[in-house]
């Protein structure tokens, strides 16, 4: 049996194609490894939504060189979103390389891997000597694979593939292509399968979920994965302001499984900058969507994606995205410095921001975030959460570490048969980016606990949302 390395790099939805590539590989009769040393095959899963992440790739690449210089029968494939940008430049730059697929050929997997291993020839396949390049579109979608989900606790559910929105600044259409919604009765049964075998979470994954449509639409979906009984907990990711509908709103509050916690990128707080960006909609349209939120979801945790430096973004720009921030008051973010992306419109226009200037300003930003963070976390000391424990923490694994409906990150002291449950943790210790607890003496009692309160809190909310 030939063994096979996974290494994952970017997003989510890059996390679970992992996780889907290793159940098909599986199946085609391949194992999995988690030891570089001992592995036949090498897949690299690659992002390309910024220029840093393909640095990393390459990096990568050239270790393996080494390694495949002292092991030449090591087969190395690169699939991906990188992948599928690069193509033939990928295998010119990286002669290391085996074999490249795309994102719509995931599915083709195991047999593209057979082909490269017994080095023939596939009429579908284009091949330049012997590598191998799959990265055309017409792939399968779903298919029917169980995927092989690192956790027992959370899984990730894909809902949707691709994009139909036209960021300037951004590669997902091109490498993803255009958005396609997965069948809801599918997301359903595979939903249902987790549930019997213990899954108490799962996280709805698409590039653009609010835009979901199938036979439902995606406050529906909500619906419909909220009553299937024995999962505890709700998440997705990400949601675009542009599609965060009044309907969807309203809906949130009622599920009392969907966890109090919604990621929103708003990429800018100017308005000048967010119509280069065609986003589709403005600061104060963004605002509007948060007052709504928080006025049927008081302790709603929202974070967001900051991109600094954006062609033309001037000092008055940029002073209005730290303002947008202190209004919101974001409990985390995530935050880019612009990088140009080959085919994006954005890579094309003038006014490019140098290099220093974006350095500059991201280190304000993250300074800026972190006391806003931390300020977040503090008011939540002497509160009970709710956490559900996923393991040991990765810093201190003598401790247990989990997430409360907020998505806050919590650590604390416990037995290891905790883990898969969810236990109350009195929060005793704020940090920037995790809580620190313990369990309280009466591990039943939740009291002056602030996320149990917000679903009856939110159910006593009438009236429109203003």
């Amino acid at each position: 049996m030939k063994r096979v390395f996974i290494k994952t790099f970017g997003c989510q939805m890059n996390v679970h194609d992992s996780e889907v590539m290793a159940g098909l590989l599986i199946e085609g009769g391949y194992g999995i490894t988690e030891d570089l040393p001992e592995a036949d095959v090498v897949l690299l899963n690659t992002c390309c939504i910024r220029q840093k992440a393909e640095e990393k790739v390459y990096s990568q690449l050239g270790v393996l060189k080494g390694f495949k210089r002292r092991r030449p029968h090591l087969v190395i494939g690169v699939g991906g979103c990188m992948a599928q940008l690069e193509g033939r430049r990928l295998l010119e730059r990286a002669p290391v390389v085996d074999f490249v697929f795309g994102t719509h050929k995931v599915f083709e997997l195991p047999d593209i891997l057979d082909r490269a291993i017994a080095a023939r020839g596939e009429p579908r396949l284009r091949r330049e000597g012997s590598k191998i390049i799959s990265i055309e579109e017409g792939g399968s979608l779903w298919g029917g694979v169980k995927p092989r989900r690192k956790s027992k606790i959370s899984a990730y559910v894909t809902i949707m593939r691709g994009c139909d929105n036209s960021c300037s600044y951004c590669i997902v259409p091109y490498v993803r292509g255009r958005q396609k919604s997965r069948p809801s009765q599918e997301i359903v049964e595979e939903i249902e399968d987790l549930n019997s075998r213990g899954y108490k979470e799962v996280t709805l994954l698409g590039q653009n979920v609010n835009s979901y449509k199938s036979q439902l639409d995606f406050a529906d979906l909500l619906r419909e994965v909220n009553e299937i009984k024995g999962i505890e907990r709700i998440r997705y990711i990400s949601s675009h302001p542009r599609d965060m509908t009044d309907k969807l709103i309203k809906v949130l509050p009622e599920l009392s499984k969907v966890c109090e916690h919604i990621h929103l990128p708003v990429q800018s707080g100017s308005n000048r900058v967010l119509s280069r960006m065609n986003r589709g909609y403005t600061r104060e349209s963004y605002l509007k969507i948060v007052a709504k939120l928080r006025k049927l979801i008081p302790h709603i945790s929202i974070t967001t994606d900051i991109i600094v430096g954006f062609p033309g973004e001037s000092e008055a720009d940029f002073a209005d995205t730290m303002s947008l921030m202190e209004e919101v008051v974001f409990d985390g973010a995530f935050v880019f410095r612009y990088s140009p992306r080959s085919g994006t419109r954005a890579a094309s226009m003038p006014e490019q921001v140098l290099d220093e200037i974006k350095i500059g300003r991201i280190k304000k930003i993250i300074e800026i975030q972190a006391g806003i963070t931390r300020q977040a976390n503090e008011r939540l000391i002497g509160k009970t959460l709710k956490v559900l424990v996923e393991g040991p923490s990765k810093p201190d694994p003598r401790r247990l570490a989990g997430r409360s409906r907020s998505n806050k990150v919590v650590v604390f002291e416990g037995p290891s048969d905790l883990v898969g449950m969810l236990v109350p943790v009195r929060v005793a210790k704020a940090h920037t980016w995790a809580l620190e607890g313990e369990i309280p003496v009466n591990g039943n009692h939740l009291p002056n606990d602030e996320e149990c309160c917000i679903m009856q809190e939110t159910r006593r909310i009438k009236g429109g949302m203003g």
